[in-house]
C-alpha cells in the first residue's frame, strides 16, 4: 500500500530524514513513534508530497506520491496545528473539503454531525482546540480517504471523544481497508489502536514490528539467585536492555521469546522469579536507551 524506500530529506545543514526505509500494509492502522527531533512531522509531510525528497521514492499504490493530484485526492492529512480559513464556519470548510475531494460523501457528513455534535454554522476559530479537532475529524472522515495520516490526532480530546474517534477509525479500517498513519507521542492511546509500528531515531527508523511481536520479544524479570554464580551464568545468556538491583533481586529488562527466557532462567534455580510483559511505554524507553536516548533511573 505505501512504500517509502531510501528516503533522505535535508533543510539546509540538517538532514531531517536519512536513508529511510518504511512499508504499510493496506487496511492497517501504523504508529509512527520516536524521539523530539526524530524526523516523524517530516516524513508525514513526506509521504502527504508536501515535501519534496532530495533522494529516494514514495509510492502508494505503486504509484508516485509527489505532485500527483489524483492520489492526493485520495490522502487527508490532519497535522498536528490546524490551520482552517479565517472566519470560515464549519459548513463552508466542508464545502471547500468537497470541491477538492471527489469521493466526499455528504450523506456521511450528516451522520457525522450527530456523532460530534457540533452545529455547522459555528465559527471554527471560535471553537476550543479540542472542538477544532474534532471539527478536522469530521471534515476529514467525510473525505472517505483511502489513506488518513495523523499528527498527535488526540491532543485535547476528551476521554469520550477520543473513544468514539477510535471506534470511527476502526469502522473504516474493517469496511473500507482505511489504511491509518499516526505520530504520537501518547505511547498508551497508540497501544490501543495499532497494529504495527516503527520507532525513529535521529532520522532513522530504529525498530519495524507488528505490536504484538514486539511486545512478545520484550519482558520485564524480577529475579533472585541463591550464589553469584548463577546469577552470572543467566546473565551472560540473557539479551538484557536495561539491569539494576535492589537489594538480592535483579531487575531486568530483556529481549526475546519468553520460552527461552524461562528456560535459561530457570535452569539456575531462581529463589524468586518473576516474568512479566512490558507496556509500549516501557519498551519505548528501553529500546531508546538501547540506543543512547536513555532516562536515567527510570522506575518500573
Amino acid at each position: 500500500m505505501i512504500h517509502m524506500e531510501g528516503i533522505t530529506k535535508h533543510f539546509e545543514k540538517d538532514t531531517a530524514v536519512k536513508d529511510l526505509d518504511l512499508s504499510v500494509r493496506k487496511g492497517s492502522i501504523y504508529g509512527l513513534l520516536g524521539s523530539n527531533g526524530a524526523g516523524k512531522t517530516t516524513l508525514l509531510k513526506i509521504l502527504t508530497g508536501i515535501y519534496k525528497t532530495d533522494k529516494g521514492s514514495v509510492f502508494i499504490e505503486k504509484l508516485p506520491v509527489y505532485e500527483n493530484v489524483p492520489l492526493k485526492q485520495k490522502v487527508v492529512f490532519i497535522p498536528d496545528s490546524h490551520y482552517f480559513f479565517p472566519q470560515a464556519t464549519i459548513a463552508q470548510m466542508a464545502d471547500y473539503y468537497r470541491s477538492f475531494y471527489p469521493d466526499w460523501n455528504q450523506e456521511r457528513y450528516h451522520k457525522l454531525q450527530q456523532i460530534f455534535n457540533i452545529d455547522p454554522n459555528r465559527k471554527i476559530h471560535r471553537l476550543s482546540k479540542g472542538i477544532q479537532r474534532q471539527v478536522a475529524f469530521w471534515l476529514s472522515l467525510s473525505c472517505m480517504p483511502t489513506v488518513l495520516i495523523l499528527d498527535e490526532p488526540i491532543d485535547g480530546l476528551d476521554p469520550v471523544m477520543r473513544q468514539k474517534i477510535k471506534n470511527l477509525l476502526f469502522q473504516d479500517v474493517a469496511e473500507r481497508e482505511l489504511t491509518v498513519v499516526i505520530s504520537s507521542h501518547n505511547l498508551r492511546e497508540i497501544e490501543d489502536i495499532c497494529d504495527h509500528v516503527g520507532i525513529m531515531h535521529n532520522g532513522s527508523v530504529v525498530i519495524e514490528k507488528d505490536l504484538d511481536d514486539l511486545k512478545s520479544d520484550s519482558h520485564k524479570i524480577q529475579v533472585a539467585f541463591s550464589n553469584a554464580e548463577h546469577e552470572e551464568n543467566v546473565l551472560k545468556k540473557l539479551h538484557i536492555l536495561h539491569k539494576e538491583k535492589r537489594g538480592s533481586v535483579l531487575l531486568l529488562i530483556v529481549r526475546g521469546k519468553k520460552r527461552n527466557i524461562e528456560e535459561i532462567v530457570r535452569s539456575s534455580n531462581p529463589l524468586i522469579f518473576d516474568l512479566l510483559p512490558l507496556t509500549l511505554e516501557e519498551i519505548f524507553i528501553y529500546e531508546m536507551g538501547g540506543i543512547g536516548y536513555e532516562v536515567e533511573n527510570v522506575l518500573i
